[in-house]
């Protein structure tokens, strides 16, 4: 199983090495104000890609805090709480 691991991270590098050598042609981005970014396809795929996933994390951060907060007072209270290791078992 480890060996069919390896060869899917292998294959997956090899098609996305050749998709970034295939689309190596600048494109421009154009900004507002007349502003523009000229650079290869795939460094802005890769660019924004990273970006839109900064993002997503960014956005989930709020919800892990909540979330772990509320378990450090759910444990709290348990210890507060007497024979709470009885009642555990």
């Amino acid at each position: 199983m480890r060996y069919l691991s390896w060869i899917a991270r292998i294959l997956a590098f090899l098609l996305l090495l050749a998709f970034a050598l295939k689309n190596s042609a600048p494109v421009t981005l154009r900004f507002y104000f007349g502003s523009q970014w000229e650079a290869p396809l795939t460094l802005m795929l890769l660019v924004f890609f990273c970006l839109g996933a900064a993002a997503g994390v960014a956005a989930c951060l709020a919800r892990i805090y909540r979330q772990r907060r509320e378990i450090l007072e759910l444990r709290r209270d348990a210890r507060a709480r007497p024979g709470a290791a009885e009642d555990a078992t």
